[in-house]
């Protein structure tokens, strides 16, 4: 039986439990070198088993619990091909999971995930470089609004500018053809 003040997390020490024990042999039981186990009858261990164990009767969450913890399902090559080694039994590994071998249990754990302090440290680092990198683009684009509403002031006073031009340059052109007009009619009429 596995020490309760151990490291053992409580999935493990359960499943030793569950594996060691005789009377539960003809559901589950040690792999004949006791370097795996074997669920030999599914619906049994499911029905009767994991509600007793667990408190559900999902054998994938059980399989999902086994494969967070290291364990892995022992398939073997027949042909060519990857097959479980009896289609009707169900056989899993774990290196610290071994019949009369109870004091490796402490080594099995359950995996951390993925992401990692170091790597959220450095998250956060790049987060306030984000951060900086964000202001310094807002400092740059409030100063291209101004810009840009300067030069669309500019771009006003010049529009005005030139309409202005434009109203001076016709009525000089009208001034102009009078004062031609005249000359001519003036020459004309001296009889130049």
């Amino acid at each position: 039986m596995v020490n309760k003040n151990s490291c053992v997390p409580g999935f493990v020490s359960k499943l030793w439990t569950l594996v060691d024990s005789p009377s539960t042999n003809d559901v589950i039981c040690w792999s004949s070198g006791g370097t795996n186990f074997r669920i030999l009858e599914e619906e049994r261990f499911t029905k009767e088993i994991l509600p007793k164990y667990f408190k559900h009767n999902n054998l994938s969450s059980f399989i999902r619990q086994l494969n967070m913890y290291g364990f892995r399902k022992v398939l073997c090559l027949e042909g060519g091909l990857v097959k479980p080694k009896n289609l009707s039994v169900l056989e899993f590994h774990h290196m610290y999971f071994q019949k009369g071998k109870e004091d490796l249990l402490e080594y099995i754990k359950r995996k951390v995930s993925s992401v990692r302090t170091e790597d959220t440290k450095i998250s956060q680092e790049d987060m306030y470089k984000v951060l900086e990198d964000v202001q310094l683009v807002r400092g740059k684009q409030e100063d291209m609004d101004q810009k840009l509403e300067n030069m669309k002031r500019e771009n006003e006073t010049l529009w005005k500018e030139v309409s202005a031009l434009r109203r001076k340059h016709s009525l000089q052109q009208r001034t102009l053809t009078k004062v031609t007009y005249q000359t001519g009619y003036f020459f004309l009429l001296n009889g130049f």
